[in-house]
């Protein structure tokens, strides 16, 4: 990453903050942009006083001319640009996503409009930028929503299955130029202290019960994740969506309880049948 300049949308918080962390660490000049333009500064202040570079500046991904000015402001900062990261996501379950009968369409519009086509513009104003250097990689935060059905987020769900078509088509048309475009779907993920916080709910037993793996998910997991992926060490990693989710949607639907079972019920079953 030394010597690389990246943009990480999103960057206020949470999965956005700890991969503009990340690339940092490893040598990357990094611009933050957020929504929120005071929470983007904020990181990248820290990252300064751990001794990186970054830079931080408001951005709403679905205006097309903040995009645009968001890539220019990287290179006139930095001198170029070869990585970014579309983070930015709207998570609007709480306000309606979970029911389709009873959705207001403005909620689908902007969950497309921030998860779609913010990444989109990102893409667009990005690709430029990458031919006049030699190449680059674009990362996209996408979700296993996007992959399999919820009965809880109806548009967020389309607009990461969205990003992952997306992630597909510009690796393919854009390949050749030394462009790379890799879709992330990071599982449930959480920081130590919400996760104490939920210690012993129904929620938390659940989504353990789910996992392949002896604990949730860590926003630092998939900032390693991406950073990996961004660096040149997965240069033939292109076009594809990649599960950092502790083998949520590797598992069987049963699986969980397979667990408690265990295979006596199918041993008692291919005893019925005849079986050995």
């Amino acid at each position: 990453m030394q010597g690389k300049v990246a943009i990480v949308t999103g960057a206020g918080g949470g999965i956005g903050a700890a991969t503009a962390a990340e690339l940092a660490t490893r040598g990357a000049s990094v611009l933050l942009t957020d929504l929120d333009a005071e929470s983007a500064t904020a990181r990248a202040e820290e990252i300064v006083r751990r001794g990186g570079t970054a830079y931080a500046a408001g951005t709403d991904v679905r205006d097309e001319a903040a995009v645009r000015a968001m890539t220019e402001e990287a290179t006139r900062r930095f001198g170029r640009l070869d990585i970014l990261v579309n983070n930015a996501a709207a998570t609007v379950a709480s306000q309606g996503d979970d029911d389709l009968v009873t959705m207001e369409a403005e909620l689908w519009d902007l969950s497309l409009e921030v998860n779609l086509r913010g990444p989109m513009l990102g893409c667009k104003y990005a690709i430029p930028h990458f031919r006049r250097t030699g190449g680059g990689v674009i990362v996209n935060i996408s979700s296993g929503s996007g992959v399999v059905g919820e009965p809880t987020r109806f548009a967020y769900g389309a607009s990461k299955a969205g990003i992952n078509s997306l992630t597909r088509s510009v690796a393919a048309k854009y390949g050749k130029d030394n462009i790379r475009c890799v879709a992330v779907m990071p599982g449930i993920t959480m920081a130590d202290e919400a996760r104490a916080a939920l210690g012993g709910t129904r929620w938390l037993e659940m989504m353990d019960r789910h996992h392949a793996t002896p604990r949730l998910g860590r926003m630092a997991d998939i900032a390693k994740f991406v950073a990996f992926v961004a660096s040149d060490d997965a240069g033939f990693v292109t076009g594809s969506s990649h599960a950092v989710d502790g083998g949520v949607l590797s598992m069987a639907p049963y699986a969980a309880d397979m667990r408690e079972f265990g295979t006596q019920p199918f041993r008692a079953d291919e005893r019925a049948r005849g079986g050995a």
